[in-house]
């Protein structure tokens, strides 16, 4: 047995057709693209969404609601985290790094504390927002609030 001779196995292969090329070959004309519309034109690609016309879904579903561009999407920490936080760690000034460093906030989202739940230790917290509750929460215990 010899590289230059070897074959694929009778049957295994085809020759691949060659459309478009004279009536004699059996596939001119109108090459199996059909008759007429879109798909048998040159330059046809597939347009995401066409319905051959007719309206399509994304057009035709009534659109709802406003986005507003100046949103700001806030982390919520209540205060119970916060005193879990002081506890575990010893810590008497909370910032945004050590909420970061506990895994309770993303790298750099916007950190607003919630009154839920009871602070029982003296703290300075720093943060971008607070709610009413949670800022006489935090300075009825003698805490301190930062507004970054």
């Amino acid at each position: 047995m010899k590289l230059n001779t070897l074959k694929p196995a009778e049957g295994s292969t085809h020759s691949r057709r060659r459309i478009g090329r004279g009536p004699g070959s059996g596939l001119g004309g109108t090459s199996t693209r059909g008759h007429k519309g879109a798909k048998a034109r040159s330059g046809y690609k597939k347009k995401i969404g066409f319905e051959g016309g007719q309206m399509p879904l994304q057009r035709r579903v009534p659109k709802a609601g406003f986005k507003n561009i100046n949103h700001k999407e806030y982390f919520a920490v209540n205060l119970s985290v916060l005193q879990m936080l002081a506890e575990s760690k010893n810590l008497t000034k909370i910032g945004l790094d050590d909420l970061r460093a506990a895994n309770l906030v993303k790298k750099n989202a916007l950190v607003k504390i919630l009154g839920n739940g009871e602070l029982k230790a003296k703290l300075e917290v720093e943060a971008n927002a607070f709610s009413k509750t949670a800022e006489e929460a935090i300075k009825a215990v003698g805490g301190n609030t930062t507004i970054i």
